[in-house]
This record gives structure tokens, sequence and C-alpha cells, in this order.
């Protein structure tokens, strides 16, 4: 290598140079090629002093310690590059996220913000009283509508969510599995199905102002069944409360209270009365009366629904009495998730007509309620109240859900059916049935369309509280209360009576559907037939057999010792020498 070598090598680089500052825009302010060459020698001592250092280096700490400190400071650099590419990445998509994803919320009553916490992506949302703006991760973008702005209507919410959902073909025939099956339900994630509750009641068709009879001593006029506790209301007194107007007083039970719960022949505790009273958005409530079920614990519900909707339990003092005595109740009046709220004084001697009570009288006993969920108390609930609401009523624009039943829509069949399995009086049946008959009931046909159903499957009834449903309910507690405690019965005569008046229907979904957020068990007395489960088979577990080789081994045996004496054997005799040790003895 000689000068010129090197001369040529700093000619080329500054050529190189000169190129980036070219295609960097500043050719102009180029140097000369001969101030920026380098001289040989000034070259030779930098590469000759690097040779000099490098061996220092190495013979200080070892070649594999330095080669071990390059790698490190390249592991170093190669991480922060990549955290600063995966930061630039995620700011750019929550700039996008949060300009497209709108939700609706409600803003809560009682307190000054809310917070989302525990949900099911365990993103932790505040929404501030005073700004419309979201703090922490905005993957769930909430508004705040204010009064003057209309809300953002669900659909939107629900459009890229379930917006393909189809249901799947049938499950094939299984011969161990009879009867229906649940079927699959597109649900909304907990923080959308609580954003998507809207901000106001709505509208109740016709009937704006629904008030109560009272009466603390109500006569039987008219020869027809009835309680004392429903208030024993007229034919006419009946065909009035199907007369809608802006205004209406109708029978609605505890007619001779001052107050539902309170000397009203379903009284509870004043404790209980004040719990009663309390204003919730939603509540879930299911009733046990006659030691009739086992209790059903929730399952799959939101930290938010745990710490914001009540869930009651109304039981008998025959349930209470069992409960306690198993140790199951105690002071706390808690088990599990359920509060228990304990019904004195019972008007009926029937548990299941006692059961209709908070079952289709939920608004009286839950005056500030604004939505509820009613299962019966062999059910558990398995799906959060919020998503049930959602897709239920708030998607369909509904104020009134049930479920089919899942193989009868005629109510001649429904009551047939009734009486082949003895659960009710049969002659009692055949009246209920003729009296609607003189009204005009009908076998259910197509003409009947868009219902698809005239007979509910009862024990889950997803409700708005305003004065049209309360109406309904109304109405059809005073079916059960005349007639039948088979509230399948009645339920497409009050319905149609309703329909008839004014521009309101119910959202009657598919049995599959409610069989996918609550779970049938058994009633006690069927589990106390049942035999006990057999206990589990003691497995006795053999020792492993030992390998077998190819060799044979063989234990040691004893050899015989023949008694016979071969031809060539002498008999041998031993010599005795006499005062002589040193004999040999063969």
């Amino acid at each position: 290598m000689n000068g010129g070598s090197l001369g040529l090598r700093a000619v080329s680089y500054g050529s190189l140079q000169q190129l980036q500052q070219i295609q960097n825009g500043f050719s102009h302010n180029l140097p000369t090629p001969g101030l920026t060459r380098k001289s040989s020698k000034l070259l030779l001592s930098s590469s000759r002093e690097k040779e000099r250092v490098l061996p220092v280096v190495c013979r200080f700490l070892g070649r594999k310690r330095v080669t071990m400190l390059l790698l490190v400071v390249l592991a170093l650099l190669v991480f922060v590059f990549n955290s600063f590419t995966v930061n630039k990445e995620s700011s750019n998509v929550i700039i996008t996220q949060h300009s497209e994803n709108v939700i609706p919320y409600r803003k809560d009553r009682s307190s000054s913000s809310i917070t989302f916490a525990g949900m099911e992506d365990k993103h932790d949302i505040k929404i501030p009283s005073t700004e419309n703006t979201v703090k922490g991760n905005v993957k769930h973008r909430i508004l705040i509508p204010s009064p003057s702005h209309p809300l953002i209507q669900p659909s939107t919410v629900v459009r890229d969510h379930c917006e393909n959902f189809a249901f799947p073909p049938p499950p094939p025939t299984d011969r161990k599995r009879y009867g229906p099956r649940p079927c699959p339900v597109c649900y909304l994630p907990v923080e959308q199905a609580i954003a998507s509750m809207p901000s106001f009641s709505s509208e109740s068709s016709v009937l704006r102002n629904l008030t109560y009879v009272y009466d603390e001593n109500p006569i039987r006029i008219e020869s027809h069944r009835g309680s004392e506790f429903g208030g024993f209301p007229t034919l006419k007194q009946r065909n009035d409360s199907y007369d809608i107007k802006e205004s209406m007083m109708v029978h609605c039970g505890f007619v001779n209270g001052s107050k539902p719960g309170h000397q009203s022949g379903f009284d509870v505790d004043e404790a209980d009365l004040m719990e009663l009273e309390m204003f919730h958005d939603i509540i879930v409530a299911s009733a046990v009366f006659g030691n009739y079920d086992i209790i059903q614990q929730p399952k799959n519900i939101s930290e938010f629904s745990r710490k914001n909707v009540p869930f009651y339990m109304f039981i008998d003092e025959e349930t209470e009495a069992y409960m306690k005595n198993s140790s199951v109740l105690g002071n706390s009046k808690r088990v599990g998730l359920w509060r228990i709220i304990v019904v004195r004084n019972v008007p009926y001697s029937d548990a299941r007509r006692n059961g209709k009570i908070p079952k289709l009288l939920l608004h009286r006993l839950f005056p500030n309620v604004r939505y509820s969920v009613w299962i019966d108390g062999k059910l558990r609930l398995v799906v959060d109240p919020y998503q049930i609401l959602e897709r239920f009523l708030w998607r369909q624009n509904a104020n009134f859900a049930i479920s089919r039943h899942y193989k009868r829509y005629d109510v001649f069949e429904e009551a047939e059916a009734n009486k082949a399995a003895g659960k009710y009086d049969n002659s009692t049946i055949n009246e209920q049935i003729d009296f609607y008959i003189k009204e005009g009931l009908q076998p259910y046909s197509e003409a009947k369309f868009p219902i698809t159903s005239d007979v509910p499957e009862g024990c889950v009834i997803i409700k708005e509280h305003i004065p049209i449903t309360n109406l309904f309910t109304c109405n059809w507690f005073n079916e059960v209360d005349r007639f039948t405690s088979r509230d399948q019965l009645s339920f497409s005569t009050v319905r149609d009576k309703i329909m008839g008046k004014v521009n309101w229907s119910i959202n009657m979904f598919l049995d599959c559907e409610r069989r996918n957020f609550v779970i049938q068990a058994y009633h006690r007395e069927l589990l106390e037939l049942m035999p006990p489960p057999r206990p589990p088979r003691a497995i006795i577990r053999l020792p492993l057999p030992l390998p077998q080789s190819t060799t044979s081994l063989k234990t040691p045996t004893r050899k015989k010792i023949s008694l016979k004496r071969g031809r060539g054997d002498k008999k041998r005799h031993r010599k005795v020498v006499g005062g002589s040790r040193d004999s040999k003895s063969f």
C-alpha cells in the first residue's frame, strides 16, 4: 500500500460525501475536492493508533469480555429502536380509534363521575361530570349526550360487532341428549352494553298516568274466583282496564294496604321497605316460596354490575326456616349476590300463586326502578344483565321482552298439555278456556303474523317500567288472580286486548336464546326423589409386570442327593484308632 492509493480512497470518500449533499439539496454549499481530502500521513497515523489501542484493550479486558460488551451494546440499541417504533405505531392507532368509535352513555344521577373497572377488557375509563372527554384507554370512547342533543342510536354501536352474525346450522342429533338446546346469541361487550343504555325512558303509548285501586275492605260482588289481595275486580272493571286512556286507575294487587309491603297481605320488614324504595337503573329479581327451589348463584357478572345492579330474592317464612336450619342464611340477609327479602303474611295458600306477585308486580314493589330482569327461582343467570337488556330491549327498541315456548304456540294445545301433566285442576282450566272462547279466542294461525306465538315461556321477563308495560302486567296478574295460576294461558288474551287499542308490541324472542343466558335446574322435590349419585369406583392399581428379557433367569435350586449308589461306589468305613485325635474322617 502506498500514498497514491490512499489518496484515491480519499478522493472517492469525498465524492460520496458530495453526492449525499447534492441529494439533500445542499449542493450550493459544497467545498472543493481539495479541501475535503485527508493527507496520507494522517490516515496512516490514525490507522496505526487504532492498531495500537485495540491490542491493549483486548489484553486488559480479554477478547471474550470485549465480544460480550459489544453484543450488549448492540442489544440495547435494537431494543431502543423497536420501542420507539412501537410507540409511534400505537399513537397512530389511538388517534384513529379516538376519531371513529363513539358510544353513547347516560350519566349517573347519584354520582359526579362514572368509573368502569374490572370489565372484560380490563380497561379503566373515567368520565368527569364537567367534560365530555375520556381519560385512560380510549379504545371505547364514550359520549355523554346533553339534554339538547339527541341520543345516538344503539345500532351504531352494534353495526360492526354483530353485523355479520347469523345462526349456525342446528347441531346433529344426539341420542344421549333430548329436548331443546341453547343457540348462540351476539351480545355486545359489557362496557359497550352499559354505554348503550338510553338516557330517557321510552314513550308510553297513549297512557301517561297510571294509578292503582286502594280499598281497606274489598267485597266480593260477583261469584267468581279471586282474592282479597287482588280486590275482587268486577267484569266491568276488568273490561274498563282495557279501555286505554291517558290517565287510568286499575286493580293491581296490594289493594288493602297503604303501600305495597306494608299491611297489604304481602308484608316485608321496615328495613326491607326502605331498600325497595331506593332508586336503581336496573334490578334482577327472583323468588322461592314453599321451599320449592334451591337458590342458584349468578355467574359471569361484571364488577360494574356487582356494584350497581342489586339482586333481590323473595322468600317466605317456610323457606327462611329451612335456609337458617341448613346454615345457608345468616344475619347479613345475603346469600352470594342475592339480597334476601323475607315476605310474611302471604295472601295465597298456593306457593306458586304467591310467586306470581313479585314476578308480575315488580313495578309496585320497586316504584323507583327503570329496568328489571325477572328469572324464576330454578334458573341460574350466566350473562351480565346489561348485555341481556341491550340485546333484547335496547337493540330492538322494545320495552317488554319474553321468550316463546320451545314447543307450543297455541293456547288450546297449552291447556291440554297442562291438564295431561296435572299442572292444575282440569275443571278450572276448562272454565278459563271457555271464558276466553266466549270473548273470541281463536287457535293460533298465520293471520296473527307478525305475532309468532300465543304461548310464552314465562320463566324470564325483561321489562322497562313505564305505564303501558305496568298496565300489561297488572291486567295479566288480575287474570291469574281470577282464574288459574298458569300464566301461559292468559298471556295472549291480555296482550291482544292491549295491542288492539294502542300501538304497542312485545318482543317474543326464541326460547333457545333464553337458554343461552339462563341455565335451568331441577325443583327441590325432584332432586329429593332422585337417587343419590353413585360414589366413584375405587381404582385398584396393580404393580406393573417386570419386563421379560430374552434370557430367562432360573432361581437357584438345591441339588437332590441320590441315595442310590452306583456300581463303582465302594462302601467306605470310618477307621477309628483309639487314643488318637488326629485321625482323619472320610
